[in-house]
């Protein structure tokens, strides 16, 4: 039974839409019974990669975060105090039973984001998409009744894709593995973490077959291939700025995947 207040839910809804539209238009094709439990996730997804710009300095930070693990320590006992995003999260966790630890996990995976320390390896830039990318879309999975650990690549590789895609599109030098940046041009760089997303696309949406139920967790990667090509037509360049695909294109590109394998 939720113990959420009535307009917990609303609220993440909300912080979903007006901050990632083609997220909030993946979610659309969830149940509808579904659905207010994964705005619950992606809101706190959103909360959590907030917390550096509405801090002035690192500790202060890790404070926030802190409370967050606070929050998820303390329980479902801690929910009709809690804000909206906590509130509504801890239900959904209740509900479905999510992985306290792999929370506590995307938690501790955005210290990085607080701080400009480069990404020392793409084997630990992967390991930052998994935690803060792919976790959500396996947590998403579960509530969709997706058979999860039998079926992990298709879910860790459409994330690991986004998460890629994500930081691209973003164009933030720290998490350009210093691996990389050491030895080619950001250029370079940026272009070979590309091709790894593609990659990692490819080998989700191979893995999609052995779904039966929670295809629909992995369409927020569904756009991943649009991100990527217009991205290329400018050559990588971090100087220049990338149109976005149109919102008439991905759209439809989400229409299509839900119809197919989820990607």
């Amino acid at each position: 039974m939720s113990t959420t207040r009535p307009d917990d839910y609303d609220y993440c809804e909300r912080l979903v839409r007006e901050n990632d539209r083609d997220l909030w238009l993946a979610c659309l094709f969830a149940p509808e019974s579904a659905r207010k439990y994964i705005h619950a996730i992606y809101a706190f997804v959103i909360e959590s990669a907030e917390v550096r710009q509405k801090v002035s300095q690192p500790l202060l930070g890790e404070m926030r975060l802190r409370w967050w693990r606070d929050i998820l320590d303390s329980g479902a006992s801690t929910t009709a105090e809690a804000p909206p995003v906590a509130a509504a999260l801890l239900d959904a966790a209740k509900q479905f039973d999510l992985p306290r630890d792999e929370l506590a996990t995307l938690l501790d995976a955005r210290i990085f984001d607080l701080y400009d320390d480069p990404m020392p390896t793409v084997a630990a830039l992967e390991d930052y998409c998994r935690a803060t990318a792919a976790a959500p879309i396996r947590w998403t999975g579960k509530i969709l009744g997706a058979n999860v650990a039998s079926s992990i690549s298709a879910f860790d590789d459409a994330g690991v894709a986004l998460g890629l895609t994500r930081i691209l599109r973003e164009r933030t030098v720290a998490f350009i593995p210093r691996e990389l940046s050491d030895t080619e041009s950001l250029a370079t760089a940026r272009r070979q973490l590309a091709v790894l997303a593609r990659k990692k696309y490819d080998d989700a949406r191979s893995a999609t077959y052995r779904l039966t139920a929670g295809r629909e967790a992995l369409l927020p990667a569904a756009t991943v291939p649009l991100y990527l090509e217009q991205m290329a037509r400018k050559g990588y360049d971090p100087d220049v700025a990338h149109s976005e695909p149109s919102p008439l294109r991905r759209q439809w590109r989400l229409w299509h995947a839900s119809r197919g394998g989820g990607l």
